[in-house]
């Protein structure tokens, strides 16, 4: 067992997965001699040389461009997008290439380009450093979507996406990159496409996933003073949904709150509320409630503390769903 940063946790699981296959490569702004921006590629370019760290043109639609010719070549490259407000111009090349070409060709073309994108806010970042651009992805046929919460995940969860012949979005929240948990590097890892409960209760089931499963986690122990216990579940997989938990627990618990940064409308929290209400619709004793960011853009770094879902506004959900 290893106490390890988030940021640190991936680093070591990129590392490993280096070592393992000689096709695996990393490119993005800055992830070589600087290490990015958030070190998570710190010392890699290092140890395995300018040609398989590779520092990229400021381009993001070539950087994906590449890696989708890379992997036609049989290598797997691990793309970062350094800030997640930079992979709009990305988009063209990761919706209309990376995610079509496998069914393009019936499956005879494997593209297992990983995309790595740190997301979400609380750092104090200036404009476009701060989205939560999930949604557009997990709306797009043909990508695995997936969010790391913690160091245990994130050195496990990277090497899965690296392995995967599916293209992937890997989310990292940049706001957890310093919290430290112990990692057992030689443990089996969970399904890639599993969610986990990560705290089990009795009264509502919370979904989250990525930056926002800290403050949910924080939101149960609130209430547990109050006699209330509340089921947290981490996502881990925003595309595909493992439904078969979420319903599970929902039908046990009866009440459902959802929980992301991103902006309540039309995020992510639609499509859970719609799908528990349609499968669980005779076990809910409430409505299924969201707790989000405000349809805005992202504000300055002064108001993000107003514009974030904090643990009040948890609370509040969990309150209101008892009031029906």
């Amino acid at each position: 067992m290893t106490t390890l940063t988030l940021a640190k946790a991936i680093n070591e699981g990129l590392r490993t997965a280096m070592e393992d296959d000689p096709k695996v490569l990393i490119m993005g702004e800055d992830v070589g001699k600087l290490g990015g921006v958030f070190r998570v590629t710190d010392g890699l370019q290092k140890d395995f040389g300018e040609s398989r760290v590779i520092d990229t043109p400021l381009a993001e639609s070539g950087i994906i461009g590449t890696a989708i010719g890379l992997a036609l070549r049989g290598y797997r490259p691990v793309c970062e997008i350094q800030f997640d407000g930079f992979v709009f111009p990305a988009a063209d090349q990761i919706i209309t290439q990376l995610a079509k070409m496998p069914l393009r060709s019936l499956g005879k073309i494997k593209l297992p380009v990983v995309v790595r994108i740190p997301c979400g806010g609380g750092i104090g970042a200036v404009e476009h450093h701060s989205e939560s651009p999930e949604a557009y992805f997990t709306h797009t046929g043909g990508l695995r979507v997936v969010a790391c919460s913690n160091p245990v995940d994130g050195y496990h969860m990277i090497q899965q996406a690296i392995r995967c012949d599916d293209p992937v979005i890997f989310f990292e929240p940049k706001r957890r990159y310093w919290d430290k948990a112990e990692v057992d590097r030689g443990a089996d890892p969970m399904p890639f496409d599993r969610a986990q409960i990560v705290r089990p209760g009795t009264d509502v089931t919370v979904l989250a996933y990525g930056p926002m499963l800290k403050t949910c986690l924080e939101a149960a122990a609130a209430v547990e003073e109050e006699g209330r216990s509340l089921e947290v579940i981490d996502l881990r997989s925003l595309n595909p949904l493992d439904t078969g938990m979420i319903f599970d627990s929902v039908r046990r618990t009866g009440r459902c709150v959802v929980a992301h940064e991103a902006p309540i409308f039309s995020g992510l929290g639609a499509e859970l509320a719609a799908r528990v209400t349609e499968a669980c619709f005779y076990n809910l004793e409430a409505p299924v409630l969201r707790v989000g960011g405000f349809s805005t853009p992202y504000p300055p770094s002064r108001l993000e503390d107003d514009y974030l879902p904090d643990l009040d506004r948890v609370l509040d959900a969990v309150d209101r769903t008892f009031a029906f």
